[in-house]
């Protein structure tokens, strides 16, 4: 009989190899599903994983594509650390974009170097505004942040949508629902010439760091550590439950509304009812894979972004839909939680001991 049986003390082995377990099953079965569509599993490989690093452009965007989930990744990893679960990162990305697009519609031909440090501003306070809507609940009335922080993701769309379809629509855009395109000033500038890769990425990175200090070199990560792991003890040290909880909230909302901000000053250079493109739900996954840690964050949101991309060359060259980028995404938490199972537990053959 094939049973699991507890370890003495979670694997330190076992935490660090799920992941690459988890990356190594996702590449079997995506080859499986291109088999199972009738497509060359090498060829849907070469497109997938490849195509994506081909040249120095491509490998650009891959960048570009990780930078905005570099940014909410290590925001989650905050509060995911002190077991808050602030699932609606996106709907903060979302406000932070509206933020951010607010001070460059309301600044709109002024030629100044402030503009952009002030969308940073509003999109990080827009961000940790509608994080703290569920963090006032939680810590008022004891309601479950999840379903809050998630719910609140719908409302941030319509918000968008009442926007762009209506105040904020540009008279002079054919009746598409979106925003006048921004200003040069209030456009992120570029890294390197001829790509679209810009300022955003360095602030992810600053942002990892920030992230990797505060979670573990300062007290207050220490805190939040503590009551993820021991919230017993951490309630006999003294440490504050709603302290706790209204960092890791505002840590998640601030990075998201700052990477939604970031993308609408950045490759959109406007807002439109588009703007959503998942990052915050994406950034989950980036979260866990990258085990709440800063060089975890950093290679997984090259990973997710490579799987975002490929997605997008599996659809334009192998004619795919559109869900299978969402496909993999799937398959990469549904291995990364399986394995994580033999973190705690390892297999035994035979009947268990009475």
């Amino acid at each position: 009989m094939l049973r699991l049986q507890a370890r003495a003390e979670p694997s330190q082995t076992m935490r660090y190899l799920s992941p690459l377990i988890a990356v190594v099953l996702t590449v079997i079965g995506g080859l499986i599903i291109f088999s199972a569509l009738g497509r060359d599993p090498l060829a849907g490989f070469k497109v997938f994983f490849l195509n994506p690093l081909k040249d120095w452009y491509s490998i650009a965007e891959l960048l570009l594509k990780a930078t905005p989930l570099m940014m909410i990744a290590i925001g989650l990893a905050v509060g995911f650390r002190a077991n808050v679960w602030n699932i609606g990162a996106e709907g903060q990305y979302i406000i932070g974009a509206v933020f951010g697009s607010g001070v460059a519609l309301y600044f709109q031909g002024v030629n100044s170097p402030l503009v952009l440090p002030l969308m940073i501003v509003a999109g990080a306070i827009g961000g940790a505004l509608w994080a703290a809507i569920p963090a006032v609940l939680r810590t008022r009335f004891n309601t479950n942040e999840i379903l809050v922080s998630l719910m609140l993701v719908y409302i941030a769309n319509l918000l968008v949508s009442w926007l762009v379809f209506g105040p904020w629509k540009d008279p002079e855009g054919f009746n598409f629902p979106q925003t006048k395109m921004f200003d040069e000033s209030a456009i992120l500038p570029v890294l390197v010439e001829g790509t679209r890769l810009n300022a955003a990425f360095p602030i992810a990175i600053g942002a990892l760091i920030v992230g990797y200090l505060f979670i573990n070199r300062s007290f207050s990560g220490f805190q939040m550590r503590v009551a993820g792991q021991a919230e017993a003890a951490a309630r006999y040290a003294g440490f504050s439950a709603k302290r706790t909880i209204w960092i890791g909230m505002l840590a998640g909302g601030a990075m998201a509304g700052i990477a939604g901000m970031s993308e609408v000053g950045g490759p959109m250079g406007q807002l439109t009812d588009h703007v959503s493109q998942s990052y915050g739900f994406a950034a989950i996954i980036v979260a866990f894979v990258g085990r709440l840690n800063a060089i975890g964050i950093f290679l997984a949101s090259l990973l997710m972004a490579l799987l975002y991309i490929g997605g997008e060359q599996a659809q334009q060259y192998m004619n795919l839909p559109s869900s299978i980028s969402k496909v993999f995404q799937g398959m990469l938490l549904f291995f990364l939680l399986g394995a994580d199972i033999f973190v705690n537990y390892r297999l035994r053959f035979g009947a268990a001991k009475q």
